[in-house]
This record gives C-alpha cells, sequence and structure tokens, in this order.
C-alpha cells in the first residue's frame, strides 16, 4: 500500500482507539447507575438516539448484551436525564467508531481483505479488556463488542452464516457467539451440506461442533475437514448447560429425546431421576423440543434457548454430569487467519502415519524438538482400509511460524499424508 493509504488506515486506527478508550469508560459508569428505566424503554431510547449508520436492531443488541449482565450490585438511583445523557454519549461514540471502521474496510477490501477478520477481532476484545477498569466484567466487554463488530461488517456486507441446524440449537448459539446477531443465518440439515454451501458461495462461512470435552469428538466435523479444501477461521467455545424440557412433570414422562451426545452428557442425571424412562437419539436437541411439544410423555435434552424458541415449560435446568461440560465449536470458510504471535495462535493439522516400526514416535519427534506443544492428538479410521487411520493434531502456533513450517517439512517426509486444515487465534473468551 502506498505512504497516503498507510497514513489514512493509521488516522482511522488512532480515532478508534481513543473512541474505545471513552466507550469501555462510560459503559462501566452506566451500569453503576440506575435511571428506573426498563429494558423496554432502554431499547425504545437507544433507537431514538441512534443518528446512523448503525441500524437500531444492532445498537438494541449492543444494549443487550450490556444489560443481560445487570446493572452492578453497587448501583445507585439517579436521575433519569443523568443515564439519558451517558447513553447518547454512548450511542454517539459507537456510531463515529463505526464510520471510521467503515474506511478501514473500504481500503482493505479494495486490496482483497476478507470481511470477517478473525486476528483482527482477537487484537480488538485483547485491547478492550486491557482498557476495563470494571465493574463489568471483561466476557461483558466482549459481548458488548461482538455486536459492535457484527453491525460494522453488516454495513459492508450482509455475510451468511451456515451452520448445523435447525433454529435454537447449540451451534445456533454459537454461531451468534462468534458473529453477533447483525449477520444473517442459515439452518443446514447435516454437517457436511454445511461444508457444501460454503464450498458452493452459498454460505460465507460455516459453524459446526467439533469436540466436546465429556463425549468427545464429533466424527462427521472431523471427516469433512479430511475431504474438504475449506480452512478452519476461528474456534468458539461454550460453556453446555442442558435442560429437561416437557409439558408433564418428571413421573409422567415415559421417553427422553435429544442428540445422542446431549443424551451421553446427561447420562448419570437420567438415570437416577428417570430411570425407566426409554433414550431416543433423534437428529437435534431443537427436534426433541418440537416432539416434546406435540407428545405430553416426552421429554427432551436441549437448552433454554430451544424451550423458549417452542414454549415448552423447563422441568429441570443444569442436568448435565459435569459442570465443566463445554463444547468446541469451528468457523470453517475460505479466509486464512493471519498470526497473533506470543502463542496466541492454534494450528490443525491432520496425517497419516506409515506401517512401520517408529512412524509415530518419528512424527512427535517433529514437533519435540522445535518445542511446540501439541494440544491434542486423536486417531478416527480413514474408511479408505480397514485398519488405516488419520491423526488429527491441534499445535500451538501458526501455520507460517518457521517453527512450525521445519516440522511441517520434516512430517512430509515419512507421512503418506499431510493436510494443514487451518491456523486461527487461540484466544478464550475471559470469564472476569
Amino acid at each position: 500500500m502506498s505512504t497516503d493509504i498507510n497514513e489514512k488506515l493509521q488516522s482511522n486506527r488512532n480515532a478508534i482507539d481513543s473512541i474505545d478508550h471513552q466507550v469501555v469508560k462510560l459503559l462501566n459508569q452506566r451500569v453503576l447507575l440506575d435511571g428506573g428505566a426498563n429494558e423496554e424503554q432502554v431499547l425504545a431510547k437507544v433507537a431514538k438516539y441512534n443518528p446512523g449508520p448503525l441500524t437500531d436492531a444492532t445498537l438494541q443488541a449492543i444494549y443487550r448484551a450490556l444489560m443481560l449482565a445487570g446493572l452492578d450490585p453497587a448501583a445507585k438511583a439517579t436521575d433519569v436525564s443523568i443515564t439519558d445523557e451517558l447513553d447518547l454519549s454512548i450511542v454517539t461514540l459507537l456510531s463515529q467508531r463505526v464510520k471510521h471502521a467503515a474506511e478501514i474496510g473500504k481500503i482493505k477490501h479494495a486490496n482483497g481483505a476478507d470481511y470477517y477478520d478473525p486476528t483482527r477481532e482477537a487484537q480488538v476484545m485483547a485491547k478492550v479488556t486491557s482498557l476495563n477498569p470494571g465493574p463489568i466484567k471483561n466476557s461483558t466487554i466482549c459481548s458488548v463488542y461482538r455486536e459492535v463488530i457484527s453491525g460494522s461488517i453488516s454495513l459492508e456486507k450482509k455475510l451468511v452464516i451456515g451452520y448445523l441446524g435447525p433454529e435454537a440449537t447449540y451451534t445456533h448459539q454459537a454461531a451468534i457467539s462468534n458473529f453477533g446477531v447483525s449477520l444473517d443465518y442459515r439452518a443446514i440439515k447435516t454437517i457436511p451440506d454445511v461444508f457444501l454451501e460454503v464450498e458452493s458461495g452459498a454460505a460465507d462461512y460455516g459453524v459446526v461442533p467439533i469436540e466436546n470435552s465429556t463425549e468427545g469428538a464429533v466424527f462427521h466435523s472431523m471427516d469433512m475437514l479430511v475431504e474438504s479444501d475449506l480452512h478452519i477461521c476461528s474456534q468458539v467455545y461454550m460453556a453446555i448447560e442442558h435442560c429437561l424440557i416437557s409439558q408433564s412433570p418428571l413421573d409422567q414422562i415415559t421417553e427422553v429425546r435429544s442428540k445422542d451426545q446431549a443424551l451421553g452428557q446427561c447420562r448419570d442425571w437420567l438415570h437416577a431421576n428417570l430411570p425407566n424412562a426409554d433414550l431416543v437419539d433423534v437428529v437435534s436437541t431443537a427436534e426433541a423440543v418440537r416432539t416434546a411439544k406435540e407428545t405430553s410423555t416426552v421429554a427432551a435434552v436441549a437448552s433454554a434457548l430451544s424451550a423458549q424458541r417452542y414454549g415448552v415449560k423447563i422441568q429441570a435446568r443444569g442436568i448435565q454430569d459435569r459442570d465443566d461440560n463445554v463444547t468446541r465449536f469451528l468457523v470453517v470458510g475460505k479466509t486464512r487467519a493471519k498470526p497473533l504471535g506470543d502463542g496466541r495462535d492454534k494450528t490443525s493439522l491432520v496425517i497419516s502415519l506409515r506401517d512401520e516400526c517408529g512412524a509415530l514416535e518419528k512424527t512427535l519427534h517433529a514437533f519435540a524438538t522445535r518445542g511446540i506443544n501439541l494440544s491434542k492428538i486423536e486417531s478416527r479410521p480413514s474408511r479408505k482400509k480397514a485398519w488405516d487411520y488419520y491423526f488429527f493434531i491441534d499445535l500451538i502456533g501458526h501455520y507460517d511460524d518457521e517453527n512450525v513450517q521445519a516440522a511441517l517439512a520434516d512430517l512430509v517426509g515419512h507421512c503418506p499424508f499431510v493436510k494443514w486444515l487451518g491456523s486461527y487465534p487461540n484466544d478464550e473468551p475471559p470469564s472476569q
């Protein structure tokens, strides 16, 4: 890029940095003041204050993210004019931020950059959390800025996000958690179809589950990563809270339906509380809730969002056997995420080994001698011939890192199959 263009980019970035300092400070002031308005009144107010170019829906999504955490316990009642002034300042600053982001976007897209930049988003989240003095939790600040970024992208291009459906599944929640509410979402029936939609261009990105901390890997997603030319662009970790959803109390339930993974994650609870009920595997948690709505003796294991979406009562919450039940989802697309550095990147590979003594040891040696940490290694039948396996490897580092490139060169020398699946930010959402 020319010097003039770089100067324009830096000028807009400096303006955004200044705005973010002010916005984070004002958000923390806002949660300490109770102007007496309810959620509906606050959402109507911020829409009234909206000067553009953000849509009213995006501004309301930003405020919903803030209000979901609620006012701080130390919040004090104050005159409504004071909270009105704060809200007006926040909305005005966010509108200015989006204009500067749009200027950056025009320059970058003219030079072939993607609209979704997971590396840049990780940098933004790191920045705003470093600015946060509290009392707002960093996770809330990140949720607010997720919607800010989502709204900014939507003004440039209405990206289509395909996800393993139907609506109101955990994968749907994960997609929104990663991209925000301002983009377009499309429920897709199967994991292979998610990949096909993105490959064809019908969707810009796809979101699929890859593993659960209790039940392990999602094999359909692993198989498609081998077969597809798409890259992993980013990852989403989501704490899973399962609910028992039914029209009837527990003593009237004869059948429990859900996805096999969800049933497995609640196995002990179901055995203890519904020992005589039949457990039935269905295509999705949302499908289970629909059945529970139609049949009074059927219960579903699904999310609270599904219960709300289909209007079925929650009979019990938090029925998963482990409190640390977390599912990891992957975002797949044609984007190649740039490196963050400082150990904040993760790279995924799939390889096969020769049928010879020491084959796995040679593979591990390529990483160990270069100080590369492997965070996961898992085998999966190749489905090409009996007793032939692929090995899925996650390592800390980026594909472009010199030591990772050297390790891959070693692998190519003695592995029949080596495929890079993607490099992407490894930052996990902050809890504080």
